[in-house]
């Protein structure tokens, strides 16, 4: 039988039987699904205009279906292949047309409106009210009132979007793995490290060149490789391969990137909306695009100087080695990485022995424990999708009561996407079982591109790969330790500019004494970092941090810039971005390269007009973080507001109150440009 088609197990664990399912299985799965919520539409189109039998049948009508495409396209960025790649395309538009088939179906949504409009006299109570006001506001939103001919124009748009962003997203994906730069200068990699030596010559000697050693676009091979290769023809080489990723023949994604702007352009005016913007900020703590605008015009003001400065510096430190010419942008990690080890004397490799990956994931469990009051068991007889995957049962330290089942996949490998992220196999919430309806635990994963173990040494993380685990690990807790009814209220499902609150607040512990010293332990010699190395983390958490935020700045005007304004008239991207971030660039342009043929965050992903709220967070990061640091940065008390007020509430009340629930006030905007040293 179809593994993807069975009755959900009875005993609440709810594990996927991964090694069963073949590529075959996923298409009688999904029309099977399809199906089902279709003949669940015709019922609740057919219902009395109750909240159980309309909103709740709302939430509940596409159960079969979630189920079967959380497998599938988690899948489809974790462990991907053509053949899914394929279903992909040809499931992408039949799952927009269905969504639209419930968000456009005027007898459902006058059932809809008629419990709305009569919702102070139904006693609701709970989410109640919160799902109901987001289930009226999803059909105001998606067209519910637009006439039949402008329906179907809003489903044509939908359905291609559906297409085009997953062509874009498979073309980032392929590029990324078409490209290797074989080097044979050996001198050119003296002052790579031996585990990235080690892991570039396995890579070409799997690919048939034995004699060289290969550096591909996968962040753990051109990070180190930009950051430690002494020869600036190479560095060049490979900078312009990342910078012209999706560019060029066969996955040329320009074309795309300007419909895809289009499209949504074309969408939100239908809905009665200016731009692609003002409709998506409409659900956004932001509201809108001119408050974005000043928001990044503020960080602008402060950072510029403080990025020129940071330039400046590395002109100066790389006119000491007698380079020639001037500063290139595929100089700027090399030389940062020296006048990092000349300023603090400290270097990214200093400090990799004490972060073995096997340490740091014990580290991030038992700062959960010490906050949050949760423990992690790994589970071998938990089914995984891949024999990288390691599985983990979460339980309350105390009662031991079940808090949900957690998937970590750390290592780079052809059929993944390059980045990192967390997401949801099965979402807190109700779902059906043999025995009716259960509040079901979370099933929750973390994905990354780490470098893997080698044959002399295990997996050794960057500084930055010990932030990136502690960050999709403070994703993971939001969904884990939700409590909700409603999955579509649960966890992450949030406003997009308050969901980075939880994970980059995680970040902040990476550069305590008291935090480190429970995980980072030297892997040869046991001894914990020393409290000297530790002070030079803290003392350069800051350095170039106006560089680094120029750089976000700069992502946040060119996602803005694509999604307020009409983009018919753009012709050439490159000049568009040129033109649009001018006040972010400080190098000359190089030709044939663009960030946003690349940029899948916001044409592939869900940021499109939301780039910003990565900045947007790191305001209420540094101010919830100030708060700990005030109490202790273990301390329960904060913590448990934390976990009370933002954690376990998901969507159930409007970001801004729950801040001021936890934090007894609205966020400071200048905790930011402290934390990072740019104000006093």
């Amino acid at each position: 039988m179809n593994p993807l088609l069975k009755q959900p197990l009875a005993d609440n664990s709810h594990f996927i039987p991964f090694p069963d399912i073949k590529d075959e299985h996923y298409a009688p799965a999904l029309d099977a699904g399809i199906a089902r919520t279709k003949e669940n539409l015709i019922k609740i189109a057919a219902a009395p205009a109750t909240f159980k039998d309309i909103v709740e049948g709302i939430e509940f009508h596409k159960e079969d279906l979630e189920r079967v495409s959380l497998v599938f396209f988690n899948l489809l960025s974790a462990h991907t292949n053509e053949k899914m790649q394929a279903l992909a395309k040809e499931y992408s538009p039949k799952l927009a047309e269905l969504a639209n088939d419930l968000l456009l179906n005027p007898e459902i949504f006058a059932r809809v409106k008629e419990v709305y409009e009569k919702r102070e006299s139904l006693g609701l109570v709970g989410e109640q009210k919160p799902l109901l006001e987001k289930l009226y506001k999803a059909f105001r939103r998606n067209g519910a009132n637009l006439s039949a001919t402008e329906k179907d124009k809003l489903r044509e748009i939908d359905k291609r979007l559906s297409v085009i962003t997953q062509e874009f997203s498979d073309n980032v994906l392929k590029a990324t793995n078409d490209y290797v730069l074989f080097v044979t200068n050996e001198a050119a990699l003296a002052e790579l490290p031996a585990g990235s030596l080690e892991e570039a010559k396995a890579v070409a000697t799997e690919k048939g060149r034995p004699e060289a050693w290969a550096f591909t676009l996968q962040a753990p091979s051109f990070i180190p490789f930009m950051q430690f290769c002494n020869d600036a023809s190479l560095r060049k080489e490979l900078w312009l391969a990342v910078m012209s990723k999706g560019m060029k023949a066969p996955y040329d994604n320009r074309s795309l990137v300007k419909e895809i702007a289009s499209l949504r352009h074309r969408r939100a005016a239908l809905l009665g909306y200016e731009t692609h913007a003002h409709f998506v900020l409409e659900e956004r703590m932001a509201d809108k695009p001119e408050r974005v605008k000043s928001f990044l015009e503020e960080l602008l003001t402060h950072s510029r100087p403080a990025a020129e400065k940071d330039l400046e510096e590395l002109r100066v430190s790389r006119a000491r080695t007698k380079a020639e010419g001037d500063l290139s942008p595929w100089d700027v990690a090399y030389f940062s990485e020296k006048l990092r080890r000349e300023k603090y004397n400290l270097s990214q490799e200093e400090l990799r022995p004490y972060f073995q990956l096997e340490n740091v994931i014990e580290g991030v469990f038992e700062h959960a424990r010490r906050l949050y009051g949760i423990k992690f068991k790994e589970r071998k007889d938990i089914p995984v999708y891949h024999p990288d995957v390691r599985a983990f049962e979460v339980n309350d330290a105390a009662t031991n009561a079940l808090v949900g089942y957690f998937y970590a996949d750390f290592f780079p490998r052809a059929s993944k996407k390059g980045g990192a992220w967390m997401t949801n196999f099965l979402e807190q919430g109700t779902w059906g079982s043999p025995q009716g309806p259960q509040l079901c635990r979370p099933h929750v994963s973390i994905v990354c591109n780490f470098t893997k173990p080698t044959a002399s040494q295990p997996s050794l993380l960057t500084l930055d790969e010990v932030r990136t685990t502690f960050h999709e690990f403070g994703h993971a807790l939001h969904s884990l330790l939700t409590d909700c009814k409603y999955a579509s209220l649960s966890g992450t499902n949030v406003f997009w500019d308050f969901v980075e609150l939880p994970s980059q607040m995680m970040e902040n512990w990476v550069n305590e004494q008291e935090a480190l010293a429970l995980f980072a332990k030297h892997y040869q010699t046991g001894e914990v970092i020393p409290a000297s190395l530790v002070e030079k983390i803290r003392n350069s958490s800051n350095f170039q941090a106006g560089w680094m935020s120029m750089r976000q700045i700069s992502f946040g005007f060119l996602d803005l810039a694509w999604h307020s304004q009409d983009p018919a008239d753009v012709e050439d991207i490159e000049a568009f971005e040129r033109a649009q971030t001018g006040r972010t660039m400080f190098f000359p342009p190089v030709a044939g390269t663009s960030s946003s043929a690349a940029f899948s965050h916001i044409f592939a992903g869900g940021y499109s007009a939301g780039y910003y709220s990565y900045k947007w967070a790191e305001v209420l990061d540094a101010d919830a973080f100030e708060f700990f640091k005030e109490k202790g940065i273990f301390s329960p008390e904060v913590a448990q507001a934390f976990k009370s007020h933002v954690l376990s509430k998901g969507g159930t009340e409007h970001p801004m109150e729950l801040y001021k629930k936890f934090r007894g006030r609205e966020p400071d905007p200048k905790a930011l440009l402290r934390r990072d040293g740019l104000i006093e």
